[in-house]
Parts: C-alpha cells; structure tokens; sequence
C-alpha cells in the first residue's frame, strides 16, 4: 500500500480534530503512517524499530473510544515516534549502543506515559547516535541516518531519526531529547521545528542523575501549533524530576496576539562564530519579516566568546564519562571511537576543572541577562552552517578561523549553559542548493509560550509546512 501524502503531511492538530469529528479514522492514519515509514525508511533508515501489529490494535481501541463518545485527549489517535534513548516498557531501548543493543526496559519514560495517556499512538522509535553523543546521526549499531532533503547529508543528531521521520512525513510528532542541541539541530536541517523547553519543563526522568542541568526533551513538529499540542501534553511537576517545574502551563497553549511592540535583540553570530554567508542572509530575512508582522529587531553584540563554548564541552565530556563511561573496559572496542575519546577526556577533567565552568557560565548568563533587560527573546541561527555531508563527523567542526572564529556547526549548545531559557528552531527559509535553515529564537527563563508565539507568528508570515522534501 501506498501512503496518501496529503494524510502523510497533515498537522498533528489537524489530525486529532477531525478524528474527533469522526472525519478520519485513527486506523487509517496509523496505517497510513506505516506505509510511509514502509516507503522511507530504506533510503533513510529514520527508523530502528516499527511496531505495526502493536499500532493498529491500538488505533482500532482509539477508533472505538470515538465511536462510544469517550472523553478524548488532545492527541487521541495521532501516531508519534520515540527517540531510541528513551527508556519504552516491554520494547528494546539501544541508545543506538551495542552494549544495550538487547536491553528491554521494564517501565515508559514519563514523557511516554503523557504522550500517550494524551492519545498519541507510538509507531516506532528512531535512530540516535550512540548515547545521543553527537550532532550527525550514525551509530556502530544502526549505521547512518539521512537527510530527507538531500540524502547525502546529515539531518543532525542527536534526534536525527525524529528530525528525519518528521520532515519526510513519515509522523507529525515526534520525540527528542536536547543536552546540546539535539531537537533543534535536527529541526534545523531537516526544515522542521524543534523546541528545547525551559529545564523542568517537561520532567526529565531517565538519567542516572536527577541534578542534570543541561538536559531536556522536546518536540520535533512540521507546525509551531503541534509543537504547543506535545508540549501541552508532555509538560507539569513530576516528583520524578526533583528540577521539573511547578505549576505547569495553561493548556491549551494558546499561540494568538500581535508582535506589534515586542522587541526582539539580532545576533547573527553569537560574538564568536562564523556564520555561513547564506545562513545569515536567511536568518536576516526572517527577521524581517518579524519586523513586517509589527516587531521591533534591533541587532546587539552579547560579547560571548569561545571559552562559553568550550565549558559546554567540558560539560558534555564529563556527562558521557560519568553516566555511561563504566562501560569502556568492557566495550571500548565494539563503541564508536568518537564516544570513547570523549569519556577519556572527561575522566581526565578535575572536579575544580568542572566546577570553573561555572564561572563561566554566570558571565555567559549576566551577558545575555542585560539583553533581555532591554528585550522580549533573542534571535540567531540555530547552525551556523547548512546540513553537510553524512561522511563529516564533529570533529570536522569547532576549529578557529585565523580571525579567532569559531567554525562551528552548533549554535545551540551554547543555550544548554542558560538552561531555563527555552529555545525555538523554525525554518528561516532554504539555501540555493535547496537545504533548510533555521531560526533559532531563544526566550527569557520560562517563556516557553513566548518563543512558540514568536515562531507562530513568522510562521503565519512565511509558511512553510507545505514544502515536501523530494523523497
């Protein structure tokens, strides 16, 4: 069978309505799902596993409980997919990593009971670099995942098979996580939206460590409205995550009111990075057009510089070493080597090393805290650079120019240091050679409503849910 494209791309808040309205059967969008997912995942290879015996029995309950007049939630019959590093009851969990390639864990992640107490129907889960360790999606267990505009590049990583499955209309939803940019990095090369949530807001529940401080999941969504509609679900206090935040957001998040006086600070490249040449040009054209919808958008210099950078690293080193590194003696030579040289020089970071970091950071903070004094979020790429091709790796990436650039690909990372600020990547429009870019808007501590109505309002100024990619 083959899918219906029209149903393929559908909003996920399109879907949930009219099979409230018993205009669409949630078993025929989930088959409709499979069959995509059947056409797609060859070339991109979005998906490691696919439940369609499981997701069928389920959309036929979920088509019955419409037929009763049951009381349904806000995704009810809409199918998602679950990134492989969030712990699913009963179904393998890989984290994209020989070492678990077997493991079954016992109970869902919180954010899976949600999703799915909301009504949403998992399909499958997708591919992740291992121990989600890198901004290209590729792994020693499931190999490489591609971009389904071009696929002879990367959609990002770490949640590149949600990034993927989304764009290529295989789910309208789909979940992520974000240490460092891992939903929007994808959400920027694959034309779509992710969001990183303010920490907290949506409990973060399966790390060894609950005082994780760089941590989150997100939302990959091809409309600013779906990524509100799993945010809506997925956000609230749990005791699970001592750090989730209370109390939760009005939901329905409403997304409507004018730009016309906010303000809005432009930072092409972070004080540090070099910024490709067609990547600003688009994300200056975005903002004008924020400033057509009524926004003030001044540019500004926050005078970051590399050593913010750099603390995020070290961070990230330290993390990968301390939660996944007892697995080296045993495992080093079945891992990706990219993974092991990160737990070494974690492992070789002292405890006054990582705790400077801090230091760095409450300047990185101060620095953006003057920007907001005088502005309502801040507005940048979210890569510095479009997708390149799936045989580069980071470490192709993060030099310094003889100007003392960064020649990056990430200007997310940077974000995870000022965790409670929530961070928006839309689609700023396409490059000559046909990738996407993004926008990445970033908000005052807990505006996660802000940033989603900012990205809501340049959507309805420069649509863009209607391009397909070519696959």
């Amino acid at each position: 069978m083959s899918a219906d494209l029209e149903l393929s791309y559908m909003p996920a808040a399109e879907l949930a309505r009219r099979i409230r309205a018993k205009e669409l059967s949630p078993v025929v969008v989930v088959r409709n799902a499979l069959a995509r997912i059947e056409h797609v995942n060859p070339r991109l290879n979005c998906f490691c596993f696919v439940y369609p015996d499981e997701a069928l029995a389920r959309a036929r309950e979920a088509e019955q409980a419409v037929m009763r007049g049951d009381a349904l939630g806000p995704l009810h019959g809409v199918p998602i997919a679950i990134k492989d590093l969030t712990p699913t009851k009963g179904k393998r969990t890989t984290m994209g990593s020989r070492i678990y390639e077997h493991w079954v864990p016992d109970h869902d992640a919180l954010i899976v009971q949600r999703l799915t107490a909301a009504g949403a129907i998992m399909v499958g889960k997708t591919t992740t670099p291992e121990f989600a360790y890198s901004s290209f999606t590729q792994s020693p267990l499931w190999g490489v995942t591609r971009n389904p505009w071009d696929p002879a590049r990367t959609p990002g990583g770490s949640s590149g098979g949600s990034g993927a499955a989304v764009a290529s209309g295989c789910v309208p939803l789909a979940e992520g996580t974000d240490m460092g940019g891992s939903v929007r990095i994808p959400a920027s090369h694959c034309g779509i939206v992710g969001l990183k949530p303010s920490l907290g807001r949506i409990p973060m529940d399966f790390l060894p460590s609950q005082f994780d401080n760089i941590s989150h999941f997100g939302p990959l969504a091809r409309t600013v409205e779906d990524a509100a509609l799993f945010l809506g679900a997925a956000q609230g206090p749990d005791d699970a995550d001592i750090q989730s935040l209370a109390p939760a957001l009005k939901t329905p998040i409403r997304l409507s009111g004018s730009l016309k006086g906010r303000r809005l600070a432009l930072d092409v490249d972070l004080g540090m990075y070099d910024v490709d040449p067609e990547v600003e040009a688009l994300v200056r054209a975005a903002a004008d057009a924020l400033r057509r919808r009524g926004a003030v958008v001044e540019d500004v210099d926050l005078g970051w510089d590399p050593a913010i950078r750099d603390a995020w690293y070290l961070v990230w080193r330290v993390f990968m070493a301390a939660y996944f590194g007892h697995h080296l003696n045993e495992w080093r030579d079945r891992m990706d080597p990219n993974v092991v040289g990160l737990m070494e020089a974690g492992f070789q970071a002292s405890a006054v090393d990582l705790k400077r970091t801090e230091i760095v950071r409450t300047r990185q903070w101060r620095q953006l805290a003057r920007v907001f004094a005088g502005y309502d979020a801040l507005l940048c790429p979210t890569m510095a650079r479009p997708a390149p091709e799936v045989t580069k790796t980071d470490a192709d990436f993060g030099g310094l120019t003889p100007q003392k650039r960064v020649e990056g690909l990430d200007m997310t990372e940077v974000f995870n240091n000022v965790a409670p600020c929530p961070a928006l990547s839309v689609p700023a429009g396409f490059t000559k050679a046909g990738l996407p870019v993004g926008l990445q808007i970033v908000g005052r501590r807990f505006d996660d409503v802000g940033v989603l109505r900012i990205g809501r309002a340049l959507e309805r100024a420069r649509p863009w849910a209607g391009r397909r990619p070519p696959i």
